[in-house]
């Protein structure tokens, strides 16, 4: 049902979630001027709203965590190779990161940010199209 590589790039993505839930929870005041934008400031509502979500964001950093080494484990399992898992999950990751910096706090990367991202994908590509060594064939029949 799963493979490695879904199950690496969905713990990518959880890893990339889990970091923008921190900056949410310990970074600057975006939820509260989110607030004030959103309701306007009514007698000091979004102060209550911006701390609640601030504790929200706090949980959600833990639970994301938990839920993206769960399936970093479970790509761990399915890949033929361990390089093979982390790499993905750490490509898609910096893939994921940057979309959502981009979508949610309007963060831009330099050039060079996107030159060594396509270097690692190219890398990525080259360690998902070349097949199982003759050595590792053998080793995976032995296991079964």
């Amino acid at each position: 049902m799963w493979s490695s590589s879904g199950c690496s790039a969905l713990a990518g993505l959880l890893g990339a979630l889990s970091a923008c839930c921190a900056k949410l929870a310990l970074g600057t005041d975006y939820v509260r001027d989110a607030c004030e934008v959103v309701a306007g400031d009514r007698g000091g509502m979004c102060e209550w709203v911006h701390l609640l979500l601030r504790l929200c964001c706090t949980c959600l950093v833990f639970v994301c965590n938990a839920v993206m080494w769960t399936f970093f484990a479970k790509a761990l399992s399915l890949s033929s190779s361990s390089a093979t898992a982390t790499v993905t999950t750490t490509a898609s990751n910096f893939v994921f990161s940057a979309l959502l910096g981009k979508v949610l706090f309007g963060e831009a990367r330099a050039m060079l940010w996107w030159v060594g991202i396509s270097i690692t994908l190219c890398g990525l590509l080259l360690l998902h199209t070349v097949p199982p060594s003759h050595e590792e064939n053998r080793a995976k029949t032995k296991e079964n």
